[in-house]
């Protein structure tokens, strides 16, 4: 049985013994819910990091800061509604100067915004920007999934991301946390190759003591420039174009700081108010890096927007999104309602529901679909490394291509299941045979035996 029946029986299991309490069924019931929804993502950090920015990056589109948690959904059209203190109230989305707006209006107390908004970025994920006085406790109890934001690690970062595991559930399957270093353009120091020192102190990061128990995945993010390049417009690329055909050094001048940058004189005919919306949308940084790529051969709108994704760092960003959390929806809402139950046992122990707790334990203690996604972070962030092929297979066979049989086998082309049990096989053989190898470390047969119990798996579900 998958882990997720195994949840959803448990739950059910558990609205028979807490049927005769109102709380405790409300918040089961509502992890029901959570199932059939897409997995719930939140963007968390201190103020002033830039949460806003990377929600916008994810999105393609660029919203005003909401008030509160402000949740972002596919929907059929553009709407809005502001859980305030007199009930759930409908406010408009309107566009002003290229920018999304939630008109909240006279609504100043407000617990929740949810905007539905027609994207294909939100088809497989609902995106929570938090605000800066949420607590770990609320925006994980929220979400099923969060993307940390820092600049350098701090013990504020450590204690925020420690507290998030607490619970000795969540402390046993630390898997639904990536860490973003954001505004890596400022923390390079603006360099034109800030964004590469950035990736490499990413890097580093994932191989820290500190940092690996508490996160699957560091990445680097400069989100100015992300937002910039999914939302740039014609009349941005004619601008940053014509910046680009001045000498390097005549345009390195004036890009020492903003106000040369938007001052009254500047070597080619440009408004000001154009310059300083070039400054407010890219950066002194971005328009460093634009005119320098346009330079380089990337000179249309497409080619740059492409390369600017790309060393922004939110194309590794997406990556590590579909890896970790839509790809592995399921396991992830399995997590979320697992630690939802067990705040119900905590709270209202009864006698009746001691089966309850030894099944939730014995699921926790034994869920595979967890290790997977550990081992896959291992192998992916350089904590654990196999020799030679090993480890390219293993990271394909735990799910690092996709979960479904054809993808953990490398597969190019619809094999019958036939096909698929032997070449399964075949796998299970050669992956025991390495889980007993007395030539690999102890944390080396570790991975291989999670590997191996991925091809028991796959070989079950084949029948």
């Amino acid at each position: 049985m998958s882990l997720e029946n195994k949840v959803l029986g448990l739950l059910n299991e558990a609205l028979i013994v807490y049927r005769d309490s109102p709380r405790a069924t409300s918040w089961l019931r509502n992890q029901l819910v959570r199932f059939g929804e897409p997995v719930r993502i939140a963007v968390a950090g201190s103020t002033r990091i830039g949460k806003s920015t990377v929600v916008n990056a994810l999105l393609g589109e660029e919203f005003t800061p909401g008030r509160g948690f402000t949740w972002y959904r596919d929907g059929v059209r553009a709407r809005a509604t502001a859980f305030t203190p007199s009930g759930p109230q409908e406010v408009p989305v309107v566009r002003r100067d290229g920018r999304a707006h939630v008109e909240m209006g006279m609504w100043d107390q407000v617990d929740r915004v949810i905007v539905d908004w027609p994207t294909r970025a939100l088809r497989d994920a609902t995106i929570i920007d938090t605000p800066p006085t949420a607590t770990s406790d609320q925006v994980y109890r929220e979400a099923d999934a969060v993307l940390y934001l820092m600049r350098h690690l701090q013990d504020v970062d450590l204690k925020y991301l420690q507290a998030a595991h607490d619970n000795p559930i969540a402390r046993s399957s630390p898997i639904n946390t990536v860490v973003v270093l954001a505004k890596a353009d400022e923390i390079g120091a603006g360099r034109i190759d800030a964004l590469s020192s950035t990736k490499q102190i990413a890097r580093r990061y994932r191989r820290e003591a500190r940092v690996q128990p508490l996160c699957q995945n560091v990445v680097a993010v400069a989100g100015l420039i992300a937002v910039a390049a999914r939302t740039m417009r014609p009349e941005e690329f004619t601008a940053l174009a014509a910046l680009a055909a001045l000498p390097r050094a005549e345009l390195e001048d004036h890009l020492l700081s903003a106000d040369r940058f938007v001052g009254g004189d500047f070597p080619v005919v440009m408004d000001p108010s154009v310059r300083q919306a070039l400054l407010e949308r890219y950066g002194i940084f971005g328009v460093r890096l634009t005119a320098t790529l346009i330079r380089q051969g990337f000179d249309t709108q497409v080619k740059l927007v492409t390369q600017l994704v790309q060393r922004s760092g939110l194309g590794e960003l997406r990556d590590s999104i579909g890896q970790y959390f839509t790809e592995r929806r399921e396991v992830l809402k399995a997590r979320s309602a697992l630690l939802a139950l067990d705040v119900v046992l905590r709270a209202e122990p009864k006698p009746a529901a001691r089966k309850i707790v030894m099944d939730l334990e014995r699921i926790v203690a034994s869920a595979h679909d967890v290790r997977e996604l550990r081992l896959l972070a291992a192998l992916q962030c350089g904590r654990t490394r196999l020799p030679g092929a090993l480890e390219t297979e293993a990271s394909r066979i735990v799910g690092g291509l996709g979960t479904a049989v054809q993808a953990r086998l490398g597969l190019e082309y619809e094999a019958d299941e036939t096909e698929q049990r032997y070449l399964v096989a075949d796998l299970l053989a050669r992956w025991r045979e390495q889980a007993a190898n007395p030539v690999l470390d102890q944390d080396q047969r570790r991975a291989a035996t999670v590997v191996v119990r991925s091809c028991e798996g796959m070989l079950s579900g084949l029948g």
